[in-house]
């Protein structure tokens, strides 16, 4: 009725002008919307308990940076943030979690964890200083039923890109114990593995730690395998 109304132009104006900004505020959302693509992504766990999960945020960076020149494989560059409680979790082949201890979870994110590994997801778990014992009490939660056994130093992860014949690699001192690789697995399948006294990720953070350049490298290539492992064989 409006626009045959030449009485009223300025409502004719008033429709045009508010047709050109719902068309730009469109325009904004569109171009505001993350781009669809099929690359892998890798997730870093948030937990509860106060520990700092968000502890070395170029470990994963430098990981996957180094990794995306050795395998075959179409990794994102970017890692993302997600908390161990979420169903976002599924989203992802490959999640990490590491830090200094107060690392707790409640029977919703166990039950979410289980279903993630027992869905083709793999689990790793970077022991820093303080976190053993809150690994062992997640996995008393989450895994009650599950053994938790050392690595054989035969098994494919260790030789996926990069061979590893004497198993995990000691980047960091810790107490000077030997470093040490466990695993939980989960119908037949290798779906979670705990690395303890090495921190690994220390040597992805070369940036910020000031560890061997041998080190560097082996943690780089170990990392690498995880990777590889996580994408190729774990679905």
């Amino acid at each position: 009725m409006l626009l045959r109304n030449s009485r009223h132009p300025l409502s004719v104006l008033s429709l045009i002008l508010l047709f050109l900004l719902l068309e730009v505020q469109t325009t904004k959302l569109v171009a505001a919307a993350p781009a669809a693509d099929d690359e892998l992504r890798v997730a870093r766990l948030q937990y509860r308990g106060g520990g700092d999960w968000y502890n070395d945020p170029s470990a994963l960076t430098n990981l996957i940076r180094f990794a995306r020149q050795h395998i075959p494989l179409s990794l994102s560059e970017r890692y993302d943030d997600v908390h161990i409680g979420s169903r976002d979790l599924h989203r992802y082949a490959f999640a990490f979690l590491t830090g200094h201890g107060n690392f707790v979870v409640n029977e919703a994110e166990a039950a979410n964890v289980r279903e993630f590994v027992d869905n083709g997801g793999f689990l790793y778990i970077d022991d820093d200083w303080g976190l053993d014992p809150y690994v062992q009490e997640f996995f008393r939660v989450t895994f009650p039923d599950d053994e938790v056994i050392e690595l054989p130093h035969s098994h494919p992860i260790y030789h996926q890109v990069f061979s590893f014949p004497d198993g995990i690699p000691k980047i960091h001192q810790h107490t000077g114990k030997p470093a040490q690789a466990f695993g939980i697995f989960r119908n037949g399948r290798l779906a979670v593995l705990y690395t303890y006294e090495t921190s690994l990720h220390d040597g992805w953070a070369y940036d910020v730690h000031d560890n061997p350049e041998e080190a560097v490298q082996a943690s780089l290539r170990m990392g690498t395998n995880l990777l590889m492992y996580a994408f190729t064989s774990s679905r």
